[in-house]
């Protein structure tokens, strides 16, 4: 055996190359985009947003572990479960909307990647960004699933940059839990934004996408593993894995979000410091205030989050396309067996790159891609919840009732959230 063979099987066994699909999903929810918009809701409210994120949590986990049973239970992605249930304009409309959506974000993502890596190695930013798309390109088109999606999960460790962030500044921890509990502010534009904001970027379509492509990836790698409908004497096992890994995996992603929002509220808003418009310039403006180490953190988890993101947005736009067009789908396929496929996925990346050297500024682009995420969230999650409650689709593996109540709270959120998207301040 030779040392990277040695290497790869030690890799395996690490206990977290077993978990699954559920950790991916929730540390790609904390994308750049995510991160900006959890930092201008601490920089701006201070402690007073705080209280989101628990709310946040169990809806966004009980839609998460939806889409996921519904990968797993079918054996296939949301998009052929839409194309085989719903009428075709609501498929069409869904998809294409979900493609924009993910090709502005991924514009975002990459400045924002580009611009914290010339602020750590003086690179230029458009070098840096070039740099990543082309890193995060190439090891999705040509690093097998099971290989790949272990890189993924390594990385899912950058989140807890911004918990240590938390060691390098005083926290009063006794105002936390109180203004967490019992937050003060106006509702007024300015908190709705912010809310709205906050909520758009928790609850994202592209991730109901994924993780139901992702528990089918993770199905198909298991040698003779069936969907739960062809072989229910797993299913038990399997839908337990699933509860657990969702909700574990949107509980870190949501106290990241915590911390985000903490981290800059006990820095930036105490001084003074309240309008933050992307991730680079809150890690920027975190340095002469907490410190080099502070700042180093701050820039590492946005790194870290977006080499997730990225590709967590390209593939979830391949997968809903290409089971649109009956192409074959998966990462864990060569690319001689998925063209198409692949093709969706390098296409959305350097479109996202492209739009860096056009008139359309990055914010533009995150804007842009809020408010479409916002306009196809709640009628997706309503498809979601009605797919994951029809026994013609899941048999006897229909989502229980607490779950579906937490589905329709979540679109009652959403909705809210997407009205006040629309409204003009």
């Amino acid at each position: 055996m030779n040392l990277s063979q040695f290497f790869w099987n030690r890799l395996k066994e690490h206990p977290l190359a077993r978990v699954g699909p559920g950790l991916i999903t929730g540390v790609a929810d904390d994308d750049p985009s995510g991160i900006a918009t959890y930092s201008q809701a601490g920089a701006q409210f201070g402690l007073n947003m705080l209280w989101t994120m628990p709310l946040a949590f169990p809806l966004m986990a009980a839609i998460q572990s939806m889409c996921a049973r519904i990968g797993r239970v079918t054996g296939k992605g949301l998009a052929a479960n839409i194309k085989i249930t719903f009428p075709p304009y609501v498929l069409y409309s869904v998809v294409a909307l979900l493609l924009i959506a993910n090709t502005l974000n991924i514009a975002a993502d990459v400045a924002a990647m580009g611009e914290v890596a010339e602020l750590i190695t003086g690179v230029n930013r458009h070098w840096m960004t070039a740099f990543f798309v082309f890193g995060t390109v190439l090891l999705q088109v040509f690093i097998p699933y099971h290989r790949y999606v272990n890189f993924l999960k390594w990385l899912t460790i950058s989140l807890l940059a911004y918990a240590a962030v938390l060691f390098t500044v005083h926290v009063p921890w006794g105002e936390v839990m109180k203004h967490t509990l019992l937050p003060t502010f106006i509702f007024n534009a300015d908190s709705a934004a912010v809310i709205v904001g906050v909520f758009g970027t928790t609850i994202s379509p592209y991730l109901f996408f994924w993780q139901a492509s992702e528990e089918v990836e993770d199905m198909h790698a298991k040698k003779e593993a069936l969907p739960l409908l062809k072989n229910k004497r797993v299913a038990g096992k399997e839908l337990r894995r699933i509860r657990w890994d969702t909700w574990s995996g949107m509980f870190y992603s949501n106290i990241t979000a915590y911390f985000i929002i903490l981290a800059t509220a006990v820095t930036l808003n105490v001084s003074g410091i309240t309008d933050i418009n992307t991730a680079a310039q809150a890690a920027s403006a975190l340095r002469p205030l907490a410190g080099d180490f502070a700042f180093v953190l701050f820039a590492i988890g946005i790194l870290g989050v977006g080499l997730i993101g990225v590709p967590v947005l390209a593939g979830s736009g391949a997968y809903a396309l290409s089971e649109v067009l009956n192409w074959n789908t998966g990462l864990e396929r060569k690319v001689s067996d998925a063209q198409g496929f692949y093709s969706i996925i390098v296409v959305s990346v350097f479109l996202g790159l492209a739009i860096q050297y056009t008139p359309i500024s990055p914010m533009k682009a995150l804007f842009w891609s809020a408010v479409i995420n916002g306009i196809i969230a709640v009628p997706l999650m309503i498809v979601v919840i009605l797919l994951v409650s029809k026994k013609s689709v899941m048999g006897k593996f229909t989502a229980s009732r607490p779950i579906v109540i937490l589905g329709w709270v979540a679109v009652a959120v959403m909705g809210f959230a997407a009205i006040g998207m629309l409204i003009p301040k």
